[in-house]
């Protein structure tokens, strides 16, 4: 199947908000920090937004009125839950399938749709999407045992990155397989897939520069928008940081990256928020993108956009599941303008709230967002935000300028966490 023979789902948008004469309800499955951000979104939209968490105590459950208990993998539940909703959307796309049936054969619209969202659960189904639209893949494979993780990887080259189908995010879920004498160390992988009759994803490792991360938006109407192409930062395979747009820019690389997120989300009917993370090469014959993982909700990647971007990516998720008309993407500091986006990761600091008045005063141009989580070791909790733009008569922020406010927000960030005492 080729993109233009790719089919391309009806996502209609069906909202009950104007019978009844008030406020659209969305509802939310997933009760971390990203339901939570979508709150403040929601009372600039005069959005009625309701959740469902699976405890009291959740990061979204704190600030979000209108909570009601359960587990998002209950079919009883969530059809409750969704009863009395406009539309229903996601924190994760974890939710399982047959949830997501029951959702279906009740009538309520699921922005994204369980056809589109089978992307974002299962990356072997991912992967075979983006080769049949003919987007640049890396080496791939499904994998059965290891002996054919064996031949995969003497086929492409060691090492080899294996990954779990389901399931992983930040990291969780891949392994780095380095020879073909330590892939029998994946046995217990094997042997877990076998019980769920399926396959591991090998892939070849890519020699990348950077990774990239772009994102669109599309409308239940059909209606797309794309922010900048940004450059993410990972640590122990966990998304730190995030400058955006991706500075050093490869003209037709941000191209293609905005043109390959265009395309997923239209090819497979996504509506909400798409991330397209990808790997860039910069020299040589392989010199490119390639596609690394979706996600059809906000992401990490995005965050930047809350303060950086005339619309954040949360209002603009709402508004899109809502077939509501689409914001600017535009960056507030103008087309040579940055934001520079840091993760908050739990660590020495029991209470954050204890470092945010020294953060603030070291870099007062610091956006400090916490998510009411317990601060564990490597546990996100929060983010900030600096943003930039250019000094009068210059086109674009100076790359020195721009090292400077990475560093405001590194030692921000450090301060709130308390892994530095520095001044």
């Amino acid at each position: 199947m080729t993109a233009a023979e790719a089919p391309t789902p009806d996502t209609a948008p069906h909202l009950s908000a104007a019978a009844r004469g008030d406020a659209p309800r969305v509802g939310v499955l997933g009760d971390g920090q990203l339901a939570r951000m979508m709150a403040p979104a929601a009372v600039e939209l005069g959005v009625e937004l309701r959740l469902l968490a699976g405890r009291a105590e959740a990061s979204a459950a704190r600030v979000i009125p209108r909570t009601t208990l359960g587990d998002y993998r209950s079919v009883e539940d969530v059809t409750a839950f969704a009863a009395d909703v406009d539309v229903v959307t996601f924190d994760h796309e974890h939710v399982p399938a047959e949830v997501l049936d029951a959702l279906t054969a009740q009538g309520t619209p699921l922005h994204p749709g369980p056809e589109a969202l089978l992307y974002a659960q299962d990356k072997l189904a991912m992967r075979r999407a983006v080769e049949q639209l003919g987007l640049p893949n890396p080496h791939w494979a499904a994998v059965h045992t290891v002996a054919e993780l064996r031949d995969f990887g003497d086929d492409t080259g060691w090492p080899v990155v294996l990954k779990t189908p389901r399931g992983g995010y930040d990291g969780k879920g891949v392994r780095i397989i380095d020879s073909s004498a330590s892939a029998s160390a994946a046995q217990d992988w094997f042997d877990r897939a076998a019980e769920q009759g399926t396959g591991l994803l090998a892939e070849e490792k890519i020699p990348f520069t950077r990774e990239l991360s772009a994102q669109v938006a599309r409308s239940a109407v059909g209606e797309i928008r794309a922010y900048p192409v940004v450059e993410s930062t990972q640590t122990d395979g966990v998304c730190d940081i995030v400058v955006a747009p991706a500075p050093r820019s490869h003209p037709t690389h941000m191209e293609d990256a905005a043109s390959i997120a265009r395309l997923i989300a239209e090819k497979l009917g996504v509506t909400g928020m798409l991330a397209v993370e990808l790997f860039e090469i910069t020299d040589g014959e392989r010199a490119g993108v390639y596609v690394n993982e979706l996600a059809m909700r906000p992401h990490n990647s995005g965050h930047w956009s809350m303060d950086g971007a005339v619309t954040g990516q949360f209002e603009q998720h709402l508004r899109a599941v809502l077939g509501l008309p689409l914001g600017s993407t535009a960056p507030i500091g103008g087309p040579g303008g940055r934001t520079v986006m840091k993760n908050l990761f739990g660590a020495s600091a029991s209470d954050l709230h204890a470092g945010v008045p020294e953060a603030a005063r070291h870099a007062p141009e610091a956006k400090i967002h916490l998510y009411g989580k317990e601060p564990r070791p490597g546990r996100k909790v929060g983010h900030v935000n600096v943003v930039l733009a250019p000094e009068p008569g210059e086109v674009a922020v100076a790359a020195a300028e721009l090292d400077r406010a990475q560093s405001r927000a590194l030692h921000a960030a450090a301060l709130i966490t308390g892994t530095t005492t520095d001044d």
